[in-house]
């Protein structure tokens, strides 16, 4: 997300030895009255969609007789647990509602048997999360602060895949035996290897002024599920109170990526950048597809020839972690209208989003899935990069807490030991309250070594899995902060991102601004390697396109690349991402149309999204028929996006800005899963002789011209400056001339003035004549003339608000 100013702005949009000698004995309790298996059953029950349902089942009484045998069985449907070589467990089996607990204390097994068929070891401490071992499932989580973890599994009933017949069954870990460190462990054999929920219900200390949030009456997910199970479709509001388990799949084919498949591997200086958000892209109706792939990885497989007839060849996709889109309808509140539709809100770091799957499919088919929409972008030559929210979670703030999985797990700080203090930065000063420098409520500790290594490990694996090509870093800055939430200079999640091995063929971005005004514009760390949204490219190309006076000079710095941010060390032109749009604030047609925004329909009263748009609405607020104003918007839409192709850089433009897509004034739609988020079809087709044509043949001509795509920047002999009176604060004229070794020269001037401005038109190169390839005060198809209009004279009158694009041919 992004807040457009460096001041402070608030956000709405708004992861051993022998076996001991054997004794036992039994003690009776009814299992639904743990706190454990009561969260469970309801976290499971409440799942009416998607997950296991419990109902018309019946206790069983087991008994156990001498060494590792079964003496008798009281109830016909058993199943059995035979305990290796741990220590103490308490085991739970549940059939329904109504059950009974059974708890084996034993000193000295080398096996029991109860029921389901179960053989239960220590484990092993990592791989962290789900991992399968010999003959069986390994368990890992940490919690370096915990006096009881309890694993909560369901379980499909055997020979039955089906996901809603289940089992349950709950495993105490023995703090003795099932823990290294401070990472607790289990090792199940004989357990299936797919269609298995699971969960822990953690506990331990209760200092909430020490930053403690254990409840054990919650069922966490693992923050290293590598799936999650919630609801099954998108935004069903009849499942709004569903909760998400973790899951894993060990049965499925490895996936095919082909014999022929490689990665695209496009050089930094050559991307364009499409942002788009996977739902929005295909859910509407106008779409065109079946209403089972609409808003689905699948769907955007089917939209790759728009993206290739348009010519972007980077997709960065809105976030695609795991996240509840209800989130906002958990309580009653001012937005429990909204779906949140954007994602900004993760729940796991590293689980596909389940809903993007086709038909309700779940979380083993959104994998899939995701890895076919990957590989079908690679083979059309478009890369993907993943919009990643590590600065907080959905887990929310201390006044309306929802706890998931991390702030359950552990977050405990000590004031004499920072270093204590895990997942969440908090106020020590405050009675250990979150601190918020994310604007949603609270912030990960990224700089925490366990947090550090959750991040990196997610990283790694959508690059190694789902071989994903880069990711741009939401609120940036944030990971920046050492664990008291004071800036770094060096800090060691930004300097081992990009340092890493694994990640080292992919593009990292950084949006480097947060919530709390740490605003890092061209001095993010780097290592010569990260890229940054150049949030000053925007600002400075918006003032001087709707015609701000003072501002010629700024613009010549951006559209130049922007030397006097990032011409530092090795840094490269297109480290400066730049934008005019991005999904937060108003689309391209918006910031010509609106002055101020409009956003009563968020629930917020309208206090919410930036009040400092930088927008011209052309004499009219909003919609009209007028002739005038709609020809002057059209020609501003022109200019904003000639200005971003030929800038020195790498562009970034947004989904719906190819046809001119309205919010109708709303610059923070987050929360509407409506026409005003998805790509209308039909309006694309509407403009695609003219509109859609001038923006996409600007996307090509820039992919051909060398001259647009340095690897260094300008030097004096790059560029001609036309300007003789750069201290003239009226001035809302640039001319300028862009050199090519070959003598293919591009002449460019924009005029922001309200007149029209003949200029002298500068020499060819030898032996060449001046091509008029771009006129946005002309009507499509004359706009853009790609082989170029000749016959240009010593002098062109540049219309205003216009720009026109030179190009020197033999």
């Amino acid at each position: 997300m992004i807040f457009p100013r460096q001041a402070n702005k608030e956000r709405h949009h708004v992861s051993k030895g022998a076996s001991p000698r054997f004794t036992s004995r039994m003690i009776y309790a009814p299992l639904c009255d743990s706190s454990a298996t009561r969260a469970f059953a309801s976290a499971l029950s409440s799942n009416v969609n998607c997950t296991r349902s419990f109902s018309g089942c019946s206790a069983i009484r087991l008994k156990f007789c001498g060494k590792g045998s079964v003496d008798s069985l009281e109830h016909s449907s058993f199943a059995k647990v035979r305990r290796g070589d741990s220590g103490k467990h308490k085991t739970a089996y549940v059939y329904g509602r109504r059950a009974e607990e059974r708890v084996l204390e034993q000193e000295a097994p080398e096996m029991s048997e109860t029921s389901p068929s179960l053989k239960v070891f220590p484990g092993q401490a990592y791989p962290l999360g789900v991992s399968e071992v010999e003959n069986g499932i390994n368990f890992a989580i940490f919690s370096q602060h915990a006096t009881s973890v309890t694993l909560c599994l369901s379980l499909p009933e055997s020979g039955n895949d089906d996901i809603t017949e289940s089992r349950m069954v709950e495993l105490r870990l023995d703090r003795d035996v099932n823990r290294t460190g401070n990472i607790w462990h289990i090792h199940i054999e004989d357990l299936p290897r797919s269609n298995v929920l699971y969960g822990y219900c953690i506990d331990g200390p209760q200092g909430w002024h020490q930053g403690h949030r254990f409840d054990v009456r919650t069922v966490l997910i693992d923050p290293y599920a590598k799936l999650i199970e919630g609801r099954r479709i998108f935004g069903d509001v009849s499942s709004k109170g569903s909760k998400m388990l973790g899951t894993y799949d060990f049965d499925g084919l490895p996936f095919d990526w082909g014999e022929n498949y490689k990665l695209p591997n496009i050089p930094e200086k050559d991307l364009v950048i499409y942002e788009m958000n996977v739902r929005a892209f295909t859910a509407d109706e106008s779409s065109g597809l079946h209403p089972n792939i609409r808003g689905s990885y699948l769907g955007v497989i089917e939209k790759i020839p728009h993206l290739l007839e348009l010519g972007i060849n980077a997709v960065e996709l809105l976030p695609v972690f795991e996240f509840d889109e209800l989130e906002f309808q958990r309580r009653p509140n001012p937005r429990d209208h909204m779906i949140n539709t954007w994602g900004y809100s993760t729940i796991n770091f590293f689980a596909p989003m389940s809903r993007y799957a086709s038909a309700g499919g779940g979380p083993v088919h959104a994998s899939r899935e995701f890895k076919e929409m990957v590989k079908a972008l690679h083979n059309a030559g478009i890369e993907v990069i993943l919009d990643v929210v590590y600065n907080h979670t959905n887990e929310a703030d201390d006044v309306n807490p929802y706890t998931t999985s991390f702030r359950g797990i552990d977050n405990k700080v000590i004031a004499e030991f920072l270093a204590k203090l895990v997942y969440y930065m908090v106020d020590l000063n405050n009675n250990g309250q979150l601190l918020n420098f994310s604007g949603c409520g609270n912030t990960l500790n990224c700089n925490h070594p366990v947090v550090m290594e959750l991040i990196l490990d997610s990283l790694r694996h959508w690059v190694i899995e789902y071989h994903v090509d880069g990711f741009r870093f939401d609120l940036a800055s944030v990971l920046c902060r050492g664990t008291d939430g004071s800036p770094l200079n060096s800090p060691p999640l930004v300097r081992a991102i990009a340092k890493d091995g694994i990640l080292s063929r992919c593009k990292i971005i950084a949006e480097p601004w947060d919530c709390a005004g740490l605003y890092l514009v061209g001095q993010f760390p780097n290592w010569d390697r990260w890229a940054e949204w150049n949030g000053k490219y925007r600002d400075d190309v918006r003032l001087f396109i709707k015609g701000d006076i003072g501002m010629k000079g700024s613009f010549a710095t951006r559209v130049a690349g922007s030397a006097d941010l990032y011409k530092v060390n090795k840094r490269k032109p297109y480290h400066s991402v730049n934008f005019v749009i991005a999904h937060d604030g108003f689309t391209l047609y918006d910031l010509v149309s609106y002055n101020v925004k409009h956003n009563d329909a968020n629930g917020e009263g309208g206090n919410d999204g930036s009040n400092d748009n930088l927008s011209w609405n052309c004499g009219y607020e909003g919609e009209t028929g007028d002739t005038t104003i709609k020809g002057l918007r059209s020609r501003q839409m022109k200019n904003f996006h000639l200005a971003l192709m030929i800038s020195q850089g790498t562009p970034m433009m947004l989904m719906g800005d190819e046809y001119g897509h309205t919010r109708y004034g709303n610059n923070n739609s987050y929360g509407h899963d409506i026409s005003i988020n998805h790509f209308q079809w039909e309006q694309l087709d509407a403009m695609k002789s003219n509109h859609f044509r001038f923006f996409s043949e600007m996307i090509k001509f820039r992919k051909c011209c060398r001259a647009l795509r340095r690897e260094s920047f300008l030097g004096k002999n790059d560029v001609t400056w036309h300007e003789d009176n750069w201290d003239n604060y009226e001035s809302k004229f640039l001319a300028f001339t862009l050199h090519d070794n070959n003598g293919g020269d591009i002449y460019i001037a924009f005029n922001a003035h309200d007149y029209f401005v003949k200029v002298a038109m500068p020499s060819p190169p030898q032996n060449r004549h001046w091509y008029r390839v771009v006129d946005t005060n002309l009507k499509s198809p004359e706009d853009f003339v790609p082989e170029g209009v000749p016959g240009i004279g010593g002098a062109y009158s540049v219309a205003p608000y216009s720009s026109i694009l030179l190009e020197a041919k033999l």
